[in-house]
């Protein structure tokens, strides 16, 4: 969903709520409160909101006081709800009528974490693809059956709803919407700034509570794993990296999805993708060449798998991150 106008300064607003952990709006502050004069784009106009203009508890001992009520809220161009105080409680009708105002005037709502139970409640996930935190996924599809509730991505991109997983994975959608809005150069740059990766690979499934397993299965999936990166340029096979684990091709496939949520060959494709950036970004070597260096064994694979993983193709990532 672009920029209604390039020219202006696109209106975001954030709720706050009585309760709230400051984890997921201190994000939403950083990447749209912050000027970023030296990207050369029209920002962002972040107006944090609440049902109440006074005085809101929050996790960690302070309180702090939004500025604008819902009126602004559903006047904005993107609204997010970092969360909901209790997600076995109810959705106030307020923020529901809000939140349906800013949906029928074509806002972008987006959700963090167990936001999604906001956005829910609005009826505005029904028959839709959505995600929040593992934890809450299934107390999610139960309360809202006409969700197709997702527990196994970071977010989900729906055009004008998106859903993301856990506090962090808000992150990644908050940088996914620079990107959408500036392109990958802007997004990259924003994403440097905050010293974490422009994309990543995987999903929920990597911190999903498991059983702990042996301490032997771990170091040896761990050996494998630090192996395949110092042999990146090189084949890699499940039976290679099963070798190194002195496991079974079978036993190490099992073991290696319940530690990362992937399998080994996604693993090391995403690893490659990865190893694939700073060449991209600091060095004037052919797509070809690097795509080799890495271990991708021909420039079409190389581009297929980087377009995936990165949704733009490596000269295009090139070109928009040196510029």
């Amino acid at each position: 969903m672009p920029l209604p106008d390039p020219s202006r300064p696109h209106r975001v607003a954030v709720l706050a709520f009585d309760g709230m952990a400051p984890f997921e709006l201190g994000c939403v502050v950083e990447l749209f409160g912050l000027p970023r004069p030296e990207l050369d784009v029209p920002w962002y106009d972040l107006r944090v909101c609440a049902e109440t203009l006074e005085p809101l508890r929050v996790v960690g001992g302070f309180t702090l006081r939004a500025e604008h009520g819902l009126d602004v809220l559903a006047g904005a161009g993107t609204v997010i709800v970092p969360g909901v105080a209790d997600v076995r409680g109810r959705v106030s009708g307020e923020l529901i009528a809000a939140l349906r105002r800013a949906h029928a005037r074509g806002a972008r709502l987006v959700s963090i974490c167990s936001g999604a139970f906001a956005l829910a409640a609005a009826g505005l996930l029904d028959g839709r693809a959505a995600t929040t935190h593992w934890k809450y996924a299934d107390l999610l599809q139960e309360r809202y059956p006409a969700v197709r509730v997702n527990p196994s991505v970071l977010y989900v991109d729906g055009g004008d709803v998106l859903t993301s997983a856990g506090s962090a994975a808000g992150l990644d959608l908050l940088i996914h919407l620079v990107r959408t809005d500036h392109g990958p150069g802007v997004a990259n740059a924003v994403a440097r700034r905050l010293v974490i990766p422009p994309h990543r690979e995987g999903g929920q499934a990597q911190f999903i509570e498991a059983a702990v397993t042996a301490v032997e299965d771990d170091d040896a999936v761990a050996r494998a794993m630090s192996w395949a990166m110092d042999h990146l340029a090189q084949p890699i096979s499940v039976a290679d990296l099963a070798g190194v684990a002195s496991m079974s091709q079978r036993s190490f496939i099992r073991h290696f999805k319940r530690q990362t949520g992937t399998s080994p060959l996604r693993w090391v494709i995403s690893q490659r993708v990865a190893a694939s950036l700073p060449m991209l970004e600091s060095t004037a070597a052919p797509v070809e060449e690097i795509g080799a260096a890495v271990g991708f064994e021909s420039p079409v694979t190389f581009r297929h798998h980087f377009t995936r993983a990165m949704r733009t193709s490596p000269s295009a990532y090139r070109k928009a991150f040196s510029g």
